[in-house]
């Protein structure tokens, strides 16, 4: 503990038992991009972001490469704004980078080009991976897995925001008290967590080739409350194009319960006409449970 207040992690109160540490305030650094021509994400994280960053593991830095580089590049290709605002704060423990841009909205935009019911639905699109606006020169993967890197990843943006948290291991919808123009993304992560790219990319790929080729859907982003999942439509919801993936694992977290027919049309009618992809389930509660036993006993 003396070691740690010596170098400046720690502050130190009162005495002999009445002492108390807390981590130190640390630094804040912060800096505006015009988008224009030139703008790369891979100079600017050489020339400023891996600098302001300071000394930190190597497999720490290489997340923070991954997701500063996937989100500031989103923010140049996707947003049709005209900046990109990047913070960085970081104390002893933990780091935090913030992105924002002046842009459209990532989910108003997805959900206008898609053609998806609301912003809602462009995150529960967005939260199964392998969804972009822009096939050409992307692949839909950066957010996926960018997510589950972090401690926290959380999107803002129009009258919704996007949450993942390493702790809870589920995607959450809450909705913003006042619309928020642009989008923001917001990322911490511990400075010493033996997380690392590799192992989050080996949950999710197979195969020679490291194809992308199992997806958790967080179930209860199709839920618009209070109303619960009972439709067959709402079902096709959540079924929307998980025929990309072999494996397809629904966590039914924060899911009250199910009805008899979103659950047959998921687990026995979708399942049957899709033999070659393996359909699990997590963390479902006893009626939801018993409702996806009854599908799979019918099929």
């Amino acid at each position: 503990m003396r070691r740690l207040v010596d170098q400046g992690a720690l502050q130190e109160s009162g005495q002999t038992r009445s002492r108390v540490y807390r981590v130190a305030p640390g630094s804040e650094w912060q800096r505006t991009y015009v988008i224009k021509a030139g703008l790369a994400e891979d100079l600017v994280w050489a020339q400023d972001i891996r600098p302001a960053l300071g000394q930190l593991p190597a497999n720490v830095l290489l997340i923070w490469q991954h997701g500063f580089t996937e989100m500031f590049n989103n923010a140049i290709d996707h947003s049709e704004g005209t900046r990109i605002r990047v913070e960085i704060r970081a104390n002893a423990a933990t780091t935090e980078m913030i992105v924002s841009d002046d842009g459209v909205g990532i989910f108003r935009k997805i959900q206008h080009q898609l053609g998806l019911l609301d912003e809602r639905h462009a995150i529960l699109e967005l939260s199964k991976g392998k969804l972009t606006t822009d096939p050409a020169r992307h692949s839909g993967e950066g957010i996926f897995f960018s997510s589950r890197m972090f401690d926290s990843f959380d999107i803002i943006s129009g009258g919704v925001s996007f949450s993942h948290t390493a702790e809870e291991g589920t995607d959450w919808i809450r909705d913003n008290a006042v619309s928020a123009t642009g989008t923001t993304v917001w990322m911490r992560l511990g400075n010493r967590t033996s997380r690392t790219t590799k192992k989050v990319f080996d949950e999710f790929v197979s195969g020679d080739d490291y194809d992308f080729s199992r997806t958790v859907v967080p179930v209860v982003l199709a839920q618009y409350a209070p109303d619960p999942l009972i439709s067959r439509s709402q079902a096709k919801r959540v079924l929307s194009r998980i025929d990309l993936f072999r494996v397809v694992v629904f966590d039914f977290s924060g899911v009250e319960s199910i009805g008899q027919a979103f659950a047959d049309e998921i687990f026995r009618v979708f399942a049957r006409s899709h033999p070659g992809i393996e359909l699990e389930f997590v963390h479902a509660n006893v009626s939801v449970r018993n409702m996806i036993e009854r599908a799979l006993s019918a099929r």
